[in-house]
């Protein structure tokens, strides 16, 4: 069981993560709310949006340097400068025209944020014993979603204050207040100067030995020789298309199809990201659930993943229907799906590879989640026009069944 008040400094560290993830997925979800305004204003085409989104995507691709980069600097400096990099390229966005201006700002904005995650498995990895990390990940994954349900609110009050590129200037200010915050006060457990000698050895005692940091570290590329890292990047490749659905093409989606205003996204649009914070501690819950009952921690992630593949059929349905309730309640319950499996196979980074790896390694499979976020992205701008957003449904509907496959068929346990 999770010992908050015996152990809390790992907690209000975590919760210090959790407000990073927040303004860092509310930095890059203002985009996909504010595009039907923005797209309207200077005229930007669906294709055109499609290479803006996608150019971010190349951006997060780039995850395995972030990865690198945090491994080699830590997360005290390394992080800090990161999200002090997306915050001023968020306030940009302000001041940007035309599509092209905002498919490179958007690239560079990429590029900077892709650093969240690698951090987030590194500072569980770090701070948080075997039997917590599936915990820890779901927590901090929170802020992913909550970030997004902020968004539509923002861009609402944005838009009464005078325009949207208020919600890029909020949401960076926010930014650099943070990182000022997390360098003053994050340190490594080691390092850290309030930690307890107990909490520290409760930390250390709960960590596997085989994942301890290795002496010399093998350069970041010989990672791709090893199976596990197939095996849980191919089925990130998978499942992270439904993200950049909701992220990027649901607003536009309900406008488009379902004449949704502005004002009525903004009060719809942020559920299916509540569901998925549900989503995101009904994941590890459930597989902490399993271990109780003797399944041991690699079969219980598998087994989530699967259960939450299941559930993603549901998004099939949503271009079958035209009633717009049933399309959000659709999209609330893959949002739940998404994340329940999504947080599975994010926490196996940590699971699988040494404390000085595991950066790098959520950084290659960041890098595989956004090349599937990148096509998909590109294929829906380029095609919808003429098939309809029907068939990229029915495709998100079923893509993570392969996804489970893989992570049975590939992965082995350390």
């Amino acid at each position: 069981m999770v010992n908050w008040r015996r152990f809390k400094l790992r907690w209000t560290i975590l919760a210090l993560f959790v407000a990073a993830m927040i303004i860092n997925y509310l930095s890059r979800s203002i985009m996909g709310v504010a595009a039907p305004s923005i797209m309207d204003e200077q005229g930007i085409s669906n294709e055109q949006y499609g290479w803006i989104t996608g150019a971010f995507q190349v951006g997060v691709m780039l995850q395995p340097l972030a990865g690198q980069f945090l491994d080699t600097y830590g997360l005290r400096i390394g992080f800090a400068i990161c999200a002090m990099a997306w915050s001023m390229l968020t306030i940009g966005h302000a001041f940007v025209s035309g599509w092209f201006g905002f498919a490179a700002l958007r690239g560079l904005l990429g590029l900077a944020e892709g650093s969240a995650q690698p951090a987030g498995q590194k500072l569980v990895a770090e701070w948080f014993p075997a039997r917590e990390r599936g915990t820890a990940s779901g927590i901090y994954n929170i802020g992913a979603s909550f970030g997004a349900v902020f968004a539509p609110p923002l861009v609402a009050a944005a838009a009464w204050m005078g325009g949207w590129q208020w919600a890029f200037v909020v949401a960076g200010v926010c930014g650099l207040i943070w990182a000022v915050l997390w360098f003053r006060v994050y340190a490594a457990p080691a390092e850290h100067p309030t930690i307890s000698e107990e909490e520290r050895e409760h930390i250390a005692a709960g960590q596997e030995a085989a994942l301890s940091a290795s002496v010399e570290k093998a350069p970041f590329w010989h990672l791709l020789k090893r199976r596990n890292l197939w095996g849980i990047a191919l089925p990130r490749l998978l499942a992270d298309p439904v993200w950049g659905m909701l992220s990027f093409w649901m607003p536009l989606y309900l406008a488009r199809e379902h004449g949704f205003k502005l004002e009525q996204i903004a009060l719809v649009a942020w559920l299916p990201f509540l569901a998925a914070d549900l989503g995101c501690l009904a994941g590890p819950a459930l597989a902490l659930r399993l271990q109780k009952m003797g399944i041991d921690l690699i079969n219980a992630r598998r087994t989530v993943f699967t259960i939450g593949a299941l559930m993603m059929t549901c998004m099939a349905a949503v271009g079958m229907t035209s009633n717009p309730y049933v399309v959000v309640g659709l999209l609330c319950l893959g949002g739940f799906a998404h994340q329940t499996l999504s947080v599975s196979v994010l926490t196996m980074a940590s699971d699988l590879f040494r404390r000085n790896e595991v950066a790098t390694a959520a950084g290659f499979a960041g890098l595989a989640a956004n090349l599937g976020v990148l096509i998909f992205s590109l294929s829906l701008g380029g095609l919808v026009d003429s098939v309809g957003y029907g068939p990229f449904f029915i495709l998100l509907g079923v893509l993570d069944l392969f996804g489970a496959a893989i992570l049975w068929i590939v992965v082995r346990k350390p």
